[in-house]
């Protein structure tokens, strides 16, 4: 893929994002309680209290953080933990935020305990403490810093340090989407992105995005791709959206290639299992930090994978799965 293109899907992510709670479809708990915060702040005249967003990846922290800035009307700052090398890094990002501002830090569980020295103030008192000089004739300076809302996201957040995690307000898991709500996610796009899209179509879409809404929309852009080669004129119905899924290894579980091959190194090199993750990793030639955060989160969530203290363990649910699936492979070899 090209850089431009790169850009353009970038592009269009972003403008399927919701930019308010009003927007924004599912996590119905979540929602209600952030907009009682956020009417709370705005009738006290605050800003918010620092809130920690935590869960497997594509299920919309970063959405989120952007929400709560539009709905305080505050200046939005984002960043990441592994980009916050020094605690020079930190400082200047927290000496130029300004009043009421919201700092989103994405990866936070991957900030250094070092830099974390100089958070912890900055998140507390609202201040930030400054080392001035080197050995004997270094000195302490404390400086004011504007109150501003921190929201960190984590996809892993036994990671984070206890001192780091009590200083958040609020700290909120988002859980894997329903298909009901993919469904409603997916149409919402296909409206933004000018589609004429079927029900019956939207459906399968939702059905197959691993309960995610960034792959329910990065789907739904690829289906469009094929619809508008195929059938620039027309909609996109049931069975181009099928055809489409098919064509990028989607299966009807939501599992992807990736996904097939960790379970089928699994269950045909290992008998299923016990295997450790290192092991696993490179029988299936993926990063084990791949498999672990991205990967298995579904598949467990599924039923389809047990950790254990001796390794990964395919359930019985996963076998069944797996050879239905090869034996409809064997019947239709094009998986058409």
């Amino acid at each position: 893929m090209r850089a431009d293109e790169q850009v353009d899907d970038r592009s269009a992510e972003d403008a399927l994002r919701p930019r308010n709670l009003d927007e924004m479809i599912g996590q119905d708990r979540l929602r209600e309680n952030l907009s009682v915060f956020v009417r709370a702040a705005r009738q006290r005249d605050e800003p918010l209290d620092h809130i920690l967003f935590y869960g497997p990846p594509g299920l919309g922290k970063t959405s989120l953080a952007r929400i709560v800035a539009n709905e305080m009307e505050a200046p939005f700052h984002a960043t990441s933990g592994p980009t916050i090398e020094r605690p020079g890094d930190l400082a200047a990002l927290l000496s130029n935020v300004e009043p009421g501002s919201v700092l989103f830090i994405d990866e936070i569980h991957r900030l250094s305990s070092t830099v974390e020295e100089i958070l912890y103030p900055g998140m507390e008192d609202f201040k930030l403490d400054l080392l001035i000089g080197e050995g004997p004739t270094a000195r302490s300076l404390r400086l004011d810093l504007p109150r501003f809302t921190l929201i960190g996201a984590t996809t892993r957040a036994g990671l984070l340090t206890s001192p780091l995690r009590d200083r958040f307000g609020w700290s909120a898991r988002l859980a894997y989407y329903p298909v009901s709500d993919l469904e409603r996610i997916v149409a919402r796009s296909g409206g933004l992105l000018k589609m004429n899209l079927d029900g019956s179509a939207a459906r399968e879409v939702a059905s197959r995005s691993r309960g995610t809404p960034r792959i329910a929309n990065r789907l739904l852009r690829r289906v469009r791709d094929f619809s508008e080669v195929s059938n620039p004129q027309g909609g996109v119905a049931l069975e181009t959206a099928r055809f489409a899924l098919e064509r990028l290894e989607v299966d009807e579980a939501g599992f992807d290639s990736l996904d097939r091959a960790l379970l089928g190194t699994l269950i045909d090199k290992f008998d299923g299992g016990p295997v450790g993750l290192e092991t696993l990793a490179a029988a299936v030639g993926e990063d084990k930090g791949t498999l672990e955060d991205v990967v298995e989160p579904f598949l467990i969530h599924q039923g389809f994978l047990d950790r254990t203290p001796r390794g990964r363990v395919a359930t019985a649910r996963a076998v069944e799965h797996w050879q239905r699936s090869e034996s409809s492979r064997a019947e239709d070899p094009s998986g058409r």
